[in-house]
């Protein structure tokens, strides 16, 4: 891995914080943001709606954070937002909490000095397409030195559209310390206006363009030493998964299954409480809802098996805080 911030997302640690929706100055076509994240001013601490700053702190708690990544949204309001969230980040969790900024603007002196002050420790800049290859001499080269000056580190973050060697340029001039290249990917938010300019997905992927990893990109960009290319293949198998299972490790109960892929599987049945106190059930097998009870999937197939029960189902969901399930599967 090129940076600290990306040896903590490989491991699943870093907390997505999403501040702000809006970008005056930019209008990508290849921008993800679905319609709950684009144009909206709301914050989301991973899948968390942030309603106030205590969601956050416990969101990272809830994974285990060891760091944080923020985006989203270029004005001022978003620049407040980042500096509160980054100053209740390391009040709460101290030094050792890495975080980083993406942003597709410079900012400037003093918003560097600013973020600096606040705590951030990395900042990838994302310049415009129609900049890429011409950045030499304009704010783009600037913002490197300035950030650094702050004490910031500064390297791109850019999506695998094509081969630039300018940012290489960058990279061997000590200007910026990394670049990530991530593969470039088509979603519910930008797969019109992506098709409009011509690109496709992948055969057999969900995600990946055609033609994202082609032969320019790896052998001209990511074969450079401070070059990391990351894969959607990546992002879903290591990164992601392994921030669901740091989640599901800390919040699972004794009766819960944490499978591979860092969701619970517990089983739900629709008898009385009493039922269970009445079949001597341990009581850490078990706890009650308000409509239902919810027990070990496999003693819940026992308890079917034998008629002590008449149904029930094994419910799979993720361990985040909306608690998404995955999958119902009936017990009978």
């Amino acid at each position: 891995m090129i940076s600290k911030g990306c040896e903590q997302c490989a491991k699943g640690g870093k907390m997505v914080l999403f501040v702000y929706g809006y970008c005056d100055q930019r209008d990508c076509f290849y921008c993800p943001l679905g319609e709950n994240r684009k144009n909206v001013t709301d914050v989301y601490a991973n899948e968390r709606k942030v309603e106030s700053d205590s969601d956050v702190i416990e969101e990272a708690k809830r994974m285990s954070a060891l760091g944080t990544s923020i985006t989203g949204g270029e004005p001022q309001e978003a620049m407040a937002k980042t500096t509160r969230y980054l100053e209740l980040l390391k009040d709460e969790f101290g030094e050792d909490h890495h975080t980083h900024l993406y942003t597709g603007i410079t900012g400037g002196r003093e918003n560097m000095r600013r973020l600096s002050e606040a705590g951030l420790d990395e900042i990838r800049f994302h310049p415009p397409l129609e900049m890429w290859g011409d950045m030499h001499g304009t704010e783009w080269e600037d913002i490197l030195h300035i950030a650094r000056e702050e004490g910031l580190t500064p390297a791109f973050e850019i999506p695998g559209i094509r081969a630039e060697p300018e940012f290489l340029e960058f990279l061997d001039e000590g200007a910026a310390e990394f670049c990530n290249v991530n593969e470039f990917e088509m979603s519910d938010g930008n797969y019109r206006r992506m098709q409009e300019e011509g690109f496709e997905l992948q055969e057999g992927h969900m995600s990946a363009v055609e033609g994202s990893k082609d032969d320019a990109i790896l052998e001209e960009m990511a074969s450079h030493e401070k070059v990391y290319f990351c894969t959607s293949v990546f992002k879903d198998a290591a990164q992601h998964r392994n921030r669901l299972k740091r989640m599901a490790k800390n919040i699972c109960r004794e009766f819960d299954e944490v499978t591979d892929d860092g969701t619970l599987v517990y089983g739900k049945a629709f008898a009385e409480p009493e039922r269970f106190e009445a079949l001597g059930v341990p009581e850490e097998f078990y706890t009650v809802k308000s409509n239902h009870v919810e027990v070990a999937w496999w003693l819940l197939e026992e308890m079917v098996e034998d008629g002590d029960l008449d149904e029930g189902e094994i419910v799979e969901q993720y361990p985040t805080a909306d608690g998404t399930v995955v999958e119902r599967t009936p017990v009978a």
